[in-house]
């Protein structure tokens, strides 16, 4: 009963969260809901942002395969990773997140394995090679997309390295001894191909445009399409809720622009019209 009240309230605090819009000291903890909504059982988990921080790239973990390598090795250095803190035996809510991430990439014209990757990890040193090849073979079934095996990477690792890339992210997160579950706050970051922070998106549901965005702007405009880059003009990353939001002074800015242009280019016109009419007038020569 104690570990399905837990389990309970953490997957509703993080639909709390992420509805309310939270704050970048952490998904879950006393900025997001105040000290007295919250058991305290859940305090100690937060995600406290880093941006433009390096992640550790020679922290070693194991891929599915049962190969150990270093974080560089799953953490491209041509396109950018979205990068998923999990423990594949969570009853609930890493099972919302995981399902969260896949909804967004869905809807999002990008590939998994061709333009980003997503790199999930387990904090829970307890598990191997088998949960995380368990946990890739249904999401690459469930995403259906040609390429995608060599992109969506599920990683364990022992607890030394596991704490240097949560502590590297700003990730924190307990184990409650009387349920064996982790308690955790729920989010997702994007890194660039150089192994840096760069966005913080929080929850259990993902924007797919956010996403996009997030990825294209990691990316340094290497993908995407014109489309994405005039959202980007006008949308603008919020960390303090893990969000784009539109940015009305450019919008104005692009407007005025688009109408002096369209002026210019009017009075062009007309001049050039002008013109061809009064040589058409001029008399001819004998």
């Amino acid at each position: 009963m104690r570990r399905a009240l837990l389990t309970a309230t953490l997957a509703v605090t993080a639909l709390f969260a992420q509805g309310q819009g939270t704050r970048p000291q952490g998904v879950l903890g006393e900025s997001s809901l105040g000290a007295t909504s919250i058991p305290d059982q859940v305090k100690d988990a937060a995600i406290e942002q880093r941006l433009n921080d390096p992640v550790p790239l020679d922290a070693e973990f194991t891929d599915d395969t049962g190969a150990r390598k270093p974080l560089r090795e799953y953490i491209s250095k041509e396109r950018p990773s979205i990068l998923v803190p999990v423990y594949y035996e969570c009853p609930m809510l890493c099972h919302m997140i995981l399902n969260g991430v896949l909804r967004a990439l869905r809807a999002v014209p990008l590939n998994v394995g061709k333009d980003f990757d997503v790199v999930a990890f387990s904090f829970d040193p307890s598990e191997g090679p088998q949960s995380a090849r368990a946990k890739k073979f249904e999401y690459i079934e469930r995403y259906n997309r040609p390429g995608t095996e060599q992109g969506w990477i599920f990683l364990t690792g022992d607890d030394a390295n596991v704490r240097r890339l949560t502590e590297a992210i700003g990730y924190r997160y307990k184990k409650d001894e009387s349920s064996g579950q982790w308690i955790h706050a729920s989010g997702i970051m994007v890194v660039t191909p150089d192994g840096r922070l760069s966005k913080y998106f929080y929850g259990v549901e993902f924007s797919a445009r956010d996403l996009r965005l997030g990825l294209v702007e990691a990316s340094a405009n290497k993908i995407g399409s014109v489309v994405d880059q005039v959202l980007l003009y006008c949308f603008h990353y919020d960390p303090a809720v893990g969000k784009y939001s539109l940015t009305i002074l450019r919008i104005m800015r692009g407007a005025a622009a688009a109408t002096f242009l369209g002026i210019l280019a009017f009075w062009y016109i007309s001049w050039r019209q002008n013109k061809n009419r009064n040589v058409e007038r001029l008399p001819a020569i004998p």
